[in-house]
């Protein structure tokens, strides 16, 4: 009975020793197997300096560079229409042909009234100098001399009216021919053959254009504008002297040619707190047309040593604060907080926080936390060099 006891206590200690064992290999399996892996591979990029060019993408709308609205000048009916309508015309080109023959009469009418005048004329001016010969004399008295001259002074102003009338009704008379004062396109005919118009009406007759070049008014917030100046002023950001401009259409593709840059308002509109920015674009194939929404790209300058980093690398905490991970000269990561200004493409720029040279992680940040070591290999970095606001 006691031997049968004594197996019996024996087989227990064997098993629970048996179990011991085998949960200590089986605790110390995975450190082991954890010791033996291989540390985690991540893809970095190495910052370094490069000029960035600054642009801002502005919305805008299309001006014609010139227009005049087509008036006329004297009263009559129209009698044709010069023109077809939508087409280019030039400086000078007659467009409406007013019923002239009462300006014809007024011309002679005024001719006549001239050569009348010159016709008294001459005898007055005739006596004057006898008069005045006959003064000195004493063969006629001062008064009579007097009134003599002053009769010639009369006459040769009466010519003079006379001249005037006749160049005013030579005037109206080529005023019947309405021409077009500038060149470009002109609009669809708002006055009609047989129709009465009065000198200086309020209805145009039509409506010229200049469309080449043309005007893009674009609107910018004052305060980037500032911000702009400020950063050019303190050096951050070197002007761009003559400043180019690109346009996109409404359907997004790019305007083939460049314009420039011609004027900033001096003022600020209170309603809207934005600037009105002025560029002027060649126009030869007529694409632009006034009143079309664009969007421009204008060039504000550039950062001759920016550090650009991939948007993939930036962490963001609960407070949107930014923060990269960096592998250290030991190949262990470790974190650093950023302060970004403006993206670029796929990139930011990064005002501080960072260095040239610093190898930042962009592949692998979910397999790795600060104070890990790593295994690094170089990502390509694909960098565009123009910043948009």
């Amino acid at each position: 009975m006691n031997a049968r006891r004594s197996l019996a206590v024996v087989l227990v200690i064997s098993a629970v020793i048996g179990f011991a064992i085998f949960w200590k290999s089986a605790d110390q399996a995975p450190s082991a197997s954890a010791a033996s892996s291989p540390p985690p591979e991540v893809a970095v990029v190495v910052l370094r300096e490069q000029e960035v060019r600054l642009t801002a993408e502005l919305p805008g709308r299309t001006t014609a560079y010139a227009v005049a609205e087509i008036r006329p000048q004297v009263t009559g009916i129209i009698q044709k229409r010069l023109f077809a309508e939508g087409t280019e015309v030039h400086a000078g080109q007659p467009l409406y042909q007013i019923d002239p023959a009462s300006y014809r009469v007024a011309v002679a009418s005024a001719a006549a009234a001239l050569a009348k005048a010159k016709a008294e004329l001459e005898p007055i001016r005739l006596k004057a100098t006898r008069y005045a010969a006959m003064v000195r004399s004493k063969a006629v008295s001062q008064q009579d001399n007097d009134d003599a001259q002053a009769a010639l002074a009369l006459a040769r102003a009466e010519v003079k009216a006379a001249e005037a009338n006749l160049e005013a009704a030579r005037i109206d008379l080529a005023r019947t021919t309405v021409t077009a004062p500038i060149s470009g396109r002109i609009s669809r005919a708002l006055a009609t053959p047989g129709g009465l118009v009065t000198a200086n009406q309020a209805q145009a007759m039509a409506v010229i254009h200049r469309l080449d070049p043309i005007y893009v008014d674009l609107t910018q917030s004052n305060t980037e504008l500032l911000r702009l100046r400020q950063a050019v002023e303190s050096g951050a950001i070197q002007s761009a002297g003559t400043t180019t401009v690109h346009l996109l259409l409404e359907d997004g593709s790019p305007y083939p040619l460049p314009g420039t840059l011609e004027l900033t308002e001096a003022t600020v509109d209170t309603s809207t707190g934005t600037v009105t920015l002025r560029a002027v674009f060649p126009n030869p194939k007529r694409v632009l047309l006034p009143g079309m929404y664009v969007r421009a790209i204008v060039e504000q300058g550039g950062i001759p040593q920016a550090l650009l980093v991939p948007q993939e690398a930036i962490l963001r905490d609960a407070h949107g604060a930014a923060t990269v991970l960096v592998v250290d000269a030991d190949d262990r990561v470790a974190a650093r907080p950023v302060e970004l200004d403006r993206s670029v493409g796929t990139h930011w720029i990064v005002r501080s926080g960072l260095e040239a040279g610093e190898r930042v992680i962009v592949e692998g940040l979910q397999k790795v936390r600060p104070g890990m070591e790593v295994r690094v290999i170089e990502a390509k970095d694909n960098v565009t060099h123009t910043a948009h606001q």
